[in-house]
């Protein structure tokens, strides 16, 4: 019984602070084509200077490791910009009537909030044809965010957050 337990408060922890990511891509586009990238000059990322350090740190190992190389007459172009929003505590009240055979039964459900309002970031990675001008690959992230978190905490949740975000670059056809 105490190994279900461990594995349940393991799976309810995990499961609040995780990351999605959406994906979309031109699919025309030919990404073993991209050798380079390079970031937009007037890049308003949204981010502290300090995170956005860190953000950029991250990116340009994931990157380098996926082949591409930084240039300053690249293939690709950056954009980064982000949010940070409050996301409230999920309430619901339900009311239900019904019967069977002879009887009538009521009853009343209402969701209690567990914890208080989270902040989360979205995080917006545009990837743009530098000779075409146009947008091949996107990803949009969101995640739970503490400012109070401390600077080695930061830095390791966006090294993990950047890798969840180009878990599927390149697009496979």
């Amino acid at each position: 019984m105490k190994p279900f337990c461990a594995i349940l408060i393991l799976f309810f922890i995990t499961s609040c602070g995780a990351v999605k990511v959406n994906y979309d891509y031109e699919k025309e586009t030919d990404f073993s084509g991209y050798s380079t990238y390079g970031y937009f000059d007037d890049m308003q990322t949204g981010l502290s200077e300090l995170d956005e350090k860190r953000f950029l740190m991250a990116m340009d190992i994931t990157l380098q490791s996926k082949g591409l190389k930084f240039s300053e007459e690249s293939d690709l172009l950056i954009d980064v910009k982000s949010a940070v929003y409050e996301d409230g505590p999920k309430n619901t009240v339900g009311v239900g009537i019904g019967g069977g055979g002879r009887s009538v039964g009521g009853g009343v459900s209402m969701g209690i909030p567990v914890g208080g309002e989270k902040l989360k970031r979205e995080l917006q990675i545009d990837f743009i044809d530098a000779k075409k001008n146009v947008l091949v690959w996107q990803a949009i992230s969101e995640s739970v965010f503490k400012e109070e978190d401390p600077p080695v905490v930061k830095e390791e949740k966006m090294q993990e957050l950047v890798l969840k975000i180009f878990e599927k670059y390149p697009p496979k056809k």
